[in-house]
């Protein structure tokens, strides 16, 4: 419950402090005395946007602090403690604070920590809940029916179950759709691996394989070549006139005739080339003998290269490429080819998703379909009282065939307004004023199944009059009987009902204005209520007419 309000250099605002009590607070005032002030104090508390213009004209800042009582609001005292953020000294009382700068810029607190304002706006939903004047023109959108009614029945969190559930279930959807049209020009691409693999394959390329193809080519494509040189090679060496080991020989024996030991150096080289000529002379018989003449092994080589060459022309790769490239596509076909059991899993998990989704669906059908006539009940006994007991309000549900974000119910609030006559979308069928009443019954209705403690009222007693208005006076006195009401009213049997009476109103001195709030004793809230009735000037059968309201409201 709000306890405590302070206002400093916010709009027409100097200082200001408020205590707020249990039960119905109604707050009036003249058009334009600042009753907006009050609740645009109160918003940015709990996180609304800061603006520059709301900061006091020549003041660098404005600063709005809220105190509330949450002995009974365990979910705040919880939310306070998981985030770190609770008031060790006094756990039942929470601090909010909002500076903003003349820049535009805010800071924001929770019990003297610095905060996100969006954590003020999450701590916000447990502490106060705000029925604005203008409810009655949402209620002509469809989209918010479905809000209210979750609200109504407490399903929030099993919507938000939902929420999740669909998310997961959309993207597997919207994978699947991908994976289904890229699967023809997969299929195309699988087909055409295949054939390079398979192929491949088929030509078996060993490791070093080309290479040593390539030398054998060489060899035998060129042996009868080599053996003629080889041989004539041999010849030089050793076995024609004039051959090198022959004149060596002879260089040795011209030596031999000569004695002197300067010569003994020459005479070892010689006989070692004399050896070395005689072995490459035997290597070259050896190695010459072992070259074989045989054109159909070379023929199978140079068919095989031949195939290896135009593989790799086909395959746009060198030859000694292909064995990589063989891998390449190996692995390109091993995930195309899964791609296929990706797919059926992915169908797989839409279809399991799709029935978990569908029984989550069907829960909140069921529990959405149950709720409705519960609220059109109790929202046509709420409109009995306000006068418009020969209205009939129904909630139209609908369930489609496709799932959406919030389940697969389409929701519509209707009025039959007179009896035999078949109820209609609000937006058809309900003037203004009616509007107004519906709205109120509405709010009254799920105000009464909230957590809140604290409910704001900012005229929803708009088009509302004579003794209908005192009735909206006795209701919004009855909810509070539960919690704390606070309430902008332009109507006297709506004022009269209030447990305490605050008054805004503006007072000029010089070139300065400042809106000034305050609580009215019995005296003061009768010269408001007479005003309210009577205008300026006030008639004693006025002041008579506001003191026997008062007195009939009070009990």
């Amino acid at each position: 419950m709000l306890t405590w309000l302070s206002i400093r250099q916010l709009a027409i605002v100097d200082h200001l402090e408020l205590d707020f009590y249990h039960g119905m607070t109604v707050i009036t005032g003249e058009t334009g005395a600042g009753k907006s002030i009050l609740l645009s104090a109160l918003a940015l508390a709990l996180g609304d946007r800061a603006d520059s213009d709301s900061v006091r004209h020549g003041a660098t800042k404005a600063e709005v602090s809220a105190r509330f009582d949450l002995k009974h609001m365990p979910q705040a005292r919880q939310w306070l403690n998981e985030q770190s953020l609770n008031n060790d000294d006094e756990p039942n009382e929470c601090l909010l604070r909002r500076v903003v700068m003349a820049n535009g810029r805010s800071r924001a607190y929770i019990n003297g920590h610095a905060c996100a304002v969006t954590q003020l706006k999450l701590l916000g939903q447990h502490l106060i809940d705000i029925h604005g004047q203008h409810a009655h023109q949402s209620l002509l959108r469809k989209e918010t029916h479905l809000q209210l009614l979750d609200a109504f029945a407490g399903l929030e969190s099993r919507v938000e179950h939902y929420q999740q559930q669909f998310r997961q279930w959309h993207q597997v959807r919207r994978q699947l759709k991908q994976l289904k049209e890229n699967h023809d020009s997969q299929q195309a691409q699988l087909q055409l691996l295949r054939y390079q693999v398979e192929e491949l394959d088929q030509l078996a390329l060993k490791p070093d394989e080309l290479a040593d193809l390539e030398a054998e080519q060489h060899a035998l494509a060129n042996a009868e070549q080599m053996i003629r040189d080889s041989e004539q090679a041999q010849a030089l060496c050793d076995h024609e006139d004039g051959a090198a080991l022959q004149q060596v020989t002879r260089a040795l024996q011209l030596l031999e005739g000569l004695s002197m030991e300067s010569l003994d150096n020459i005479r070892n080289m010689l006989n070692d080339a004399q050896i070395q000529l005689q072995e490459a002379s035997a290597e070259l018989q050896h190695w010459t003998s072992a070259i074989e003449l045989d054109p159909e092994r070379l023929m199978q080589v140079e068919q095989r290269l031949s195939l290896i060459y135009q593989t790799a022309r086909k395959h746009h790769v060198l030859p000694e490429e292909l064995a990589d490239h063989h891998q390449q596509l190996q692995a390109q076909l091993n995930e195309l080819t899964g791609s296929d059991t990706d797919l059926e899993a992915l169908a797989e998990q839409q279809e399991a998703l799709t029935q978990t989704l569908r029984r989550e669906a069907d829960n909140l059908t069921k529990a959405r379909r149950d709720a409705s006539l519960t609220l059109a009940q109790q929202v046509n006994q709420q409109l009995a009282y306000l006068g418009m007991q020969s209205s009939s309000f129904e909630v139209h549900l609908k369930t489609l065939e496709h799932f959406q974000a919030e389940g697969q119910d389409e929701i519509e609030f209707c009025i039959a307004p007179n009896p035999g006559q078949p109820a209609k979308p609000l937006i058809r069928i309900a003037s203004g004023g009616e509007l107004s009443r519906i709205s109120l019954a509405i709010q009254v209705v799920t105000a009464q199944t909230t957590t809140v403690p604290t409910l704001v009222f900012d005229e929803v007693d708009v088009g509302i009059s004579g003794a209908t208005a005192e009735i909206v006076g006795r209701l919004l006195r009855q909810l509070s009987d539960r919690g704390q009401i606070l309430c902008v009213t332009h109507l006297p049997q709506v004022a009269a009902q209030g447990h305490q009476h605050l008054h805004i109103h503006k007072h000029a001195q010089g070139d300065k204005t400042n809106t000034r709030m305050g609580f009215l004793d019995d005296a003061g809230r009768v010269s408001e209520l007479a005003r309210m009735l009577g205008g300026v000037n006030l008639s004693e059968q006025t002041l008579a007419h506001a003191r026997e309201m008062l007195h009939q409201s009070q009990h």
